[in-house]
């Protein structure tokens, strides 16, 4: 099999450790050219699309493997594989998060660190847990999405991205929701929302710093406080920002509390 296309990696950066970049839902890699940029001059960097996203090859995309979160995550330790120079910092947006930890507690000895940007192991409220939404609001988003998936789009997008004063990010987000295609996307939208990770952070052993933006729909605080509590060793970093992608929308902050994580662990 051809990752290289699968995945569309592009491999930049030199360097002995290597930083591995995740997008979230209904994006492509091109969400991280505010952040990556910042590293490659000291670290080699990978970039890619998960299967079914951006431009990767969209005909290798197979429900029963990506069915569960498992299967992008096992694609990414094929990718660690092959391009991979040394030890892995892997950064995961939204849904990437819960890959790229999944990645590591299956390989730990391939991750040197994973920094999860707005990162969410259940969407849904279950007793003293705050995932922010009920289980019957998942069911309405994603019946909406399955009967007009552009118009959810087009409604959707701005409301994840926040970002008032930057419209333009909103619009991009739609376009970029939009150009997915519908069934696939409909089909990983329900893995994404109905997964539910919470049990595996406390497996988690790989060095974890958790970005939060103090204001986001799909991801509230109560979240990234619990994530850092379940983590061992975790750390989380709050984000004076709106919205879902502060990597896209306050990617300066981003990037001081990324230096600060690798600075404390010697990356």
């Amino acid at each position: 099999m051809d990752i290289l296309k699968r995945n569309n990696v592009h491999v930049d950066g030199t360097g002995t450790t290597t930083m591995m970049f995740a997008h979230g839902f209904g994006c492509d890699q091109n969400m991280w050219r505010h952040f990556a940029p910042a590293f490659a001059q000291r670290y080699r960097t990978i970039l890619f699309d998960l299967v079914g996203s951006g431009d990767s090859d969209l005909t290798a995309y197979d429900r029963a493997k990506y069915s569960t979160l498992q299967g992008h995550a096992d694609d990414v330790l094929e990718i660690v594989e092959q391009f991979s120079t040394g030890p892995v910092i892997f950064f995961g947006h939204s849904v990437s998060t819960m890959i790229g930890m999944l990645a590591a507690i299956k390989s730990p000895e391939q991750f040197a660190a994973n920094v999860m940007i707005g990162p969410s192991p259940s969407f849904i409220n279950d007793g003293n847990y705050v995932g922010g939404f009920e289980r019957s609001d998942i069911e309405e988003l994603l019946d909406t999405l399955e009967s007009n998936y552009l118009g959810w789009s087009s409604t959707m997008a701005p409301s994840v991205m926040g970002a008032p004063e930057q419209p333009e990010l909103a619009q991009e987000l739609t376009n970029s929701f939009c150009r997915t295609d519908p069934d696939i996307a409909k089909h990983f939208a329900r893995v994404t929302f109905l997964s539910d990770h919470r049990a595996d952070l406390a497996r988690v052993t790989t060095p974890t710093l958790i970005v939060q933006s103090n204001d986001d729909l799909l991801a509230p605080v109560s979240v990234g406080e619990f994530m850092r509590d379940m983590i061992p060793g975790s750390r989380l970093a709050m984000v004076e920002n709106v919205g879902h992608c502060p990597h896209l929308s306050a990617p300066g902050p981003c990037i001081d509390a990324t230096e600060d994580f690798l600075k404390q662990l010697a990356l």
